[in-house]
């Protein structure tokens, strides 16, 4: 017989696993910086990094405050109707009733495939949408099973830590991208007081620490699905509703012109990968479906 799983347990060890991966993504940029420092005076060093910080946040800052606006545009989504929409409407409010947010704006977008997102800052200014397959496909405890999952990502904060890990990212890439551009320029007496052994481990750390941030940030992605399935799973109190949805979207064949309603930016943000990739990797932003399906039937 499987070992049961607490979904409190699981909640905990999902964040602080995330928790421990940011940690590592700040390493890797304290490392990069280090050694920059190393090659190049110290007023220098500071310009590349208040640079890449500047870039960085406002860059990121932008999508931050219109991430739900920009989400919602790019998949044609609309205001959940009252009248066409009546089950959808009673989910999300028995579900942000249970887990103690304000009601979310509801959106429907056009597609046959069974998925939602969930996007907005914080939990006053939070949306969530569902496809059309997801209403024609899910009965009732499965629908507040997918929304429960959503209201997760929302009370768990997790477009603020995404949006944390995007500007972490960033920083390291400019960082990067500034200092092997500014390699053309330098000087070629560079080897005094070992500042060419520094250079060479700079060249490498330049070209590797974008890819290492970016399969952490993945990492933490998975990370915080799995947090958000056992948050669901506290809110219903019914795991199986989630569960038997999951197993519904694991067994769907969404045709190729019903994948072209799910832009590759917005993919990350949704309860299961669109475009159905049928290994997980470690390049993927969704944990296995048959890994999130065993957890939920345990708890």
């Amino acid at each position: 017989m499987s070992e049961r799983v607490s979904f409190h347990d699981e909640i905990r060890n999902n964040k602080l696993k995330s928790l421990a991966l940011a940690s590592i993504m700040i390493l890797i940029l304290v490392g990069l910086g280090y050694v920059i420092s190393q090659f190049y005076e110290p007023s220098l060093f500071f310009t590349f990094m208040i640079f890449a910080i500047i870039i960085s946040i406002g860059y990121t800052l932008i999508s931050y405050y219109n991430a739900d606006k920009i989400a919602l545009a790019s998949v044609k989504a609309s205001l959940a109707s009252s009248t066409q929409h009546r089950q959808l409407i009673s989910s999300v409010e028995n579900m942000a009733l249970a887990s103690g947010l304000p009601i979310p704006k509801i959106y429907v977008m056009p597609s046959s495939q069974i998925n939602a997102f969930a996007s907005g800052r914080d939990p006053k200014h939070a949306v969530i949408c569902v496809t059309e397959g997801t209403l024609a496909k899910l009965n009732k405890q499965e629908l507040e099973g997918v929304i429960a999952h959503e209201m997760s990502h929302i009370a768990n904060y997790d477009i603020r830590f995404m949006t944390f890990t995007a500007v972490v990212i960033g920083m390291i890439s400019i960082a990067s991208e500034l200092f092997l551009r500014s390699l053309w320029f330098s000087s070629n007496d560079r080897d005094k007081k070992g500042n060419g052994i520094f250079m060479l481990i700079g060249i490498v750390l330049a070209i590797l620490a974008p890819l290492l941030a970016t399969l952490v940030s993945f990492a933490i992605s998975r990370k915080r699905e799995f947090a958000a399935d056992a948050s669901g799973a506290k809110f219903t109190r019914h795991p199986a509703g989630l569960a038997s949805a999951l197993k519904k979207i694991k067994h769907e064949h969404p045709s190729l012109n019903d994948k072209h309603n799910f832009p590759k930016a917005v993919a990350p943000l949704f309860i299961s990968d669109p475009f159905k990739k049928k290994f997980t990797n470690l390049f993927s932003t969704h944990p296995n479906i048959d890994d999130r399906i065993s957890k939920l039937e345990r708890m």
